[in-house]
């Protein structure tokens, strides 16, 4: 594919390995996966450098032939809040020096940090190795204080200042779409002869559509239900909260539809949000549901046997959770922000929501019950989008991005 034969890629934040929707496991981890195992495909060999966190995991895993995973010794050997991470992070690097395969001159050929604390790595790393770093935000502190500043308290300092510093030391910046590409030039003061942007992609082997009653059956929900899913981590970035109210709001004006939610997912973060609580208190014990994080291959059977799969995320680099929905022949009911609109094609595969009021949302799904056509029209819609989207060519992307980082470096890079 490439000149490009190595590649030693840092995921401090969590590992690639962890199911995501629990803790802080999501996107990002199925991002660091797929993208690894397609790579290898491809001839690339992946090395991915995580944090071991004491679960019985061997320090050394292979995930395929070309990929393997090492579970280094950095701080306790247990889960910890992100926002001890960065503390970790020269502890880290190091770690990653001394294992022996990076001894041997040119064992990779480029880094690729995801995450601004394993960025933090990576610029180490660059330097004590003179290898060129590539480098995926997935998120952004500058963007995120923006869309929640009326929810939750402002990102640190700390981590703004560390993501500058990873902007301009790194030698191409990865964006998932051209909306965060353009956030990273006005908020971050990117060059933007140094970004690339790469959108991800979504497992079509695992993610297709099927028998909606066949789905609905295995998990014991009656075909006369209006089925609505959320699949995420219980925080309220990713708003499902947004959907209780709405739920509340659209039981309240029409108690002629069956309505029932199911949210898959469980807490995240140093402030635990109990969302129980809210559902109690809306007096919608019987209408939503809350259940824990699943396979991916069960995640597909849950997005089938749902009329609708709703995303009222503050922030969003992307949506992967969207574009799997979607491959499911699945509409998606998504916020009007960040990269939804690029993940979501709005009355194609999909609806768009602006803003976050529980009317609006409820209004939503009130149009999406009563027209039937409508749903059937979108979801077909849906897995015609999807296959717009594959692990391959964001693969094939990032290796070109590889590909310019070598061939540019040191110039233009920050030593």
């Amino acid at each position: 594919m490439t000149g490009v034969r190595r590649v030693a890629m840092l995921s401090l934040h969590s590992s690639p390995l962890e199911q995501p929707g629990r803790g802080d496991a999501g996107g990002m981890n199925v991002y660091v996966r797929s993208t690894a195992l397609e790579l290898a495909r491809a001839g690339v060999e992946v090395e991915i450098f995580t944090r071991g966190v004491g679960e019985g995991r061997p320090r050394r895993e292979i995930l395929q032939d070309g990929v393997l995973v090492h579970h280094l010794d950095a701080g306790p050997p247990r889960p910890i809040p992100k926002e001890a991470l960065p503390g970790l992070a020269e502890i880290f690097a190091d770690a990653i020096a001394d294992t022996a395969g990076l001894r041997a001159d040119g064992h990779f050929d480029v880094l690729h940090s995801h995450y601004w604390v394993s960025g933090a790595v990576g610029l180490n790393l660059s330097r004590k190795l003179d290898l060129p770093l590539v480098h995926s935000m997935h998120t952004m502190a500058k963007v995120k204080n923006l869309r929640m500043r009326t929810i939750s308290s402002p990102e640190p300092a700390d981590r703004i200042t560390g993501e500058q510093s990873i902007v301009v030391g790194s030698t191409r910046l990865l964006a998932n779409t051209s909306t965060e590409a353009t956030e990273l030039v006005s908020l971050y003061g990117a060059d933007p002869g140094r970004i690339d942007v790469v959108a991800p992609g979504v497992d079509l082997a695992t993610f297709h559509p099927g028998d909606r009653r066949a789905a609905r059956a295995s998990l014991a929900f009656p075909p006369e239900q209006f089925h609505v899913v959320f699949a995420g981590r219980i925080q309220k970035l990713k708003g499902p909260q947004v959907l209780v109210s709405a739920a509340a709001e659209l039981r309240s004006r029409r108690p002629d539809i069956p309505l029932v939610v199911s949210i898959l997912g469980s807490g995240s973060g140093s402030e635990l949000f109990a969302l129980q609580p809210l559902i109690d208190d809306a007096g919608l014990g019987e209408t939503v549901r809350l259940y824990p994080p699943v396979t991916a291959a069960h995640l597909a059977q849950w997005f089938r046997a749902a009329d609708a799969v709703v995303m009222p995320s503050f922030s969003e680099s992307f949506g992967l959770v969207a574009l799997e929905a979607q491959a499911c022949g699945t509409p998606v009911v998504a916020a009007n922000v960040g990269g939804l609109p690029q993940a979501v094609s709005d009355g194609r595969s999909g609806l768009l929501v602006d803003g976050h009021s529980p009317a609006a949302w409820a209004r939503a799904l009130e149009g999406l019950h009563d027209d039937e056509a409508l749903r059937a029209c979108l979801g077909r819609g849906a897995a015609l989008h999807a296959l717009g989207f594959g692990w391959q060519r964001t693969a094939l992307l990032t290796a070109q991005s590889y590909r310019k980082a070598v061939e540019h470096f040191p110039i233009g890079t920050p030593k």
